[in-house]
């Protein structure tokens, strides 16, 4: 509940029944809610996010379990909710819902959230494909061809064209930019087909998401409480980690510098926190820790929802200045030191013993620490949280669909994905181009060696048409001589016949003499 720029969270222990409140211009410190399953996380987020909407502060959070979604209808007025309300002297509680808008990264019920490849970035992606330094190094080089080619890498399919034409060049592209292995790209290409199969392929393209439509309010000033629907989403814990890290980095490097608000601009709630920070490599957790800290000079605020403190980095703990401890179970050596972490990390109070009080907390109790006017941690106290106004369970399917119709506007702007060229088309137009200029060569030599061919034919045709002219003459030489003989012999024959009584000699001699020149 909203009173005097706080959020009323809850009433101390008896007899002072001192309200426990969160300041608005405190808010954006940072926070946690920590604490065991059915400890009371839910109603404590819904209980803090409804006072952020009703200040005119837009919230994110995400609905891992399915009823966060009931923050858009009314609160039922039950025998138990009429105690809590006496209880606590809430004069003037109704039941009301937030603004709520409903968001979805799988395609289901929601409005479409997309990014592009572009927009994770490597880092981020290397992360969420769990790639080894080397694989890292690889996926860096294809961005950075990517860049300076102008191919805009938008969906994986753009990704994985990149990759395969990298691959095919990286001969070329070696002494510029490094060595590519084709076992490198085989791998990412791989690891590309588990988040396809886990609705990356739907995640990843156009139109992408635009914060700003997060930062909204609705006419009367309220700020809308945006619900991502991540029951689905939370079984594929990388893609959902990955996006909550690119949602955090993008706020940090597009909004301006405010300093100290009077209330935050925005607050983002990171449920099943844990999921951020397993196997984290220590490079990205350092960056996650300056844009925590950072941030808070930008008016947003970033709340972490997780079991236990221990599930958050200490370099992270450490920013989180605003705590809701829920109670935790300590069975074994390690649960036992992560109640004594997380008493330790509350300012004393000489009434109790915070380490005793977290194991005693029942639901709905917890032990809580804000900030107070001056930036300073209050002493802990141990406090029953106050009931939500809005619905505790998940919201039936007529608020639903009510909450989907109201945001027409949003799912004209997102509903419709866009497949603009981008890599794949332009990659593949290349590849076209390239493959019929091949074939073109190939026509070109195949034309070059049938006239090649021809020529060679012509000219051993020619050479066979000489040989036999050659051939020819050699027969009709020998044919004339042959019919010279044989006139010669003719004639010897009839001159011997007339000139028989000079006898055979004078006979030759006169033969010679008549024929002898043209025999020369």
């Amino acid at each position: 509940m909203l009173k005097d720029n706080a959020i009323w969270m809850g009433v101390g222990a008896e007899p002072d029944n001192k309200p426990v409140s969160l300041l608005l211009d405190q808010a954006n410190r940072h926070g946690l809610i920590a604490g065991a399953s059915g400890t009371g996380k839910t109603v404590t987020l819904k209980v803090m996010a409804e006072g952020f909407s009703k200040a005119g502060v837009p919230v994110f959070m995400a609905d891992v379990k399915g009823d966060i979604t009931g923050m858009c209808s009314a609160g039922e007025d039950t025998e138990d909710m009429q105690k809590r309300i006496k209880k606590f002297g809430l004069e003037g509680f109704t039941y009301e819902g937030c603004p709520v808008r409903l968001w979805d990264m799988l395609g289901g019920q929601g409005i479409p959230v997309r990014i592009t490849v572009s927009d994770m970035g490597p880092s981020l992606l290397s992360r969420l494909l769990e790639l080894t330094e080397v694989q890292e190094g690889v996926l860096d080089i294809v961005f950075r061809i990517a860049d300076d080619k102008n191919l805009l890498l938008i969906d994986l399919k753009d990704l994985r064209s990149m990759l395969n034409y990298v691959a095919e060049n990286a001969k070329q592209y070696e002494t510029t930019y490094g060595k590519v292995s084709s076992q490198s790209v085989g791998a990412i290409l791989r690891k590309l087909i588990s988040i396809e199969d886990e609705g990356g392929d739907v995640f990843f393209g156009e139109p992408d998401l635009d914060l700003a439509d997060w930062f909204a309010c609705t006419p009367n000033g309220q700020g809308y409480v945006n619900v991502l629907n991540a029951a689905k989403l939370i079984q594929s814990p990388q893609i959902y980690a990955m996006f909550l890290l690119w949602m955090l980095s993008e706020l940090f490097d597009t909004l301006p510098e405010e300093g100290d608000l009077e209330k935050p601009k925005f607050v983002f709630f990171f449920d099943e926190a844990h999921l951020l920070f397993n196997d984290m490599p220590g490079e990205l957790l350092d960056k996650i820790v300056q844009v925590v800290k950072l941030i808070r000079s930008k008016g947003v605020g970033v709340y972490f929802i997780t079991q236990s403190p221990s599930d958050i980095p200490d370099e992270v703990l450490a920013q989180l200045s605003n705590r809701v401890q829920h109670g935790l179970r300590a069975y074994t050596p390690a649960e036992q030191k992560a109640v004594r972490a997380a008493a330790q990390s509350f300012r004393e109070n000489p009434a109790f013993k915070s380490e005793d009080v977290i194991l005693e907390l029942g639901t709905g109790e917890a032990l809580v620490s804000f900030l107070n006017e001056d930036g300073q941690p209050e002493v802990v106290e141990r406090a029953k949280i106050l009931p939500p106004q809005c619905l505790m369970a998940a919201a039936p399917e007529t608020d639903l669909k009510a909450a989907l119709d109201a945001q027409a506007d949003l799912m004209e702007k997102y509903g419709e994905a866009v497949d603009r060229e981008s890599a794949f088309e332009q990659l593949s137009a290349e590849a076209e181009k390239d493959e019929e200029a091949e074939r073109l060569a190939e026509e070109r030599a195949a034309l070059e060696k049938e006239k090649a061919e021809l020529e060679k034919l012509k000219a051993k045709e020619a050479a066979k048409a000489e040989r036999e002219a050659e051939k020819a003459a050699e027969r009709e030489a020998r044919a004339r001589e042959k019919q010279q003989e044989q006139m010669m012999k003719g004639i010897g024959k009839i001159a011997g016949q007339i000139f028989g009584t000079f006898g055979r000699e004078a006979t030759r001699q006169i033969t010679r003499n008549l024929f002898g020149g043209r025999r020369r």
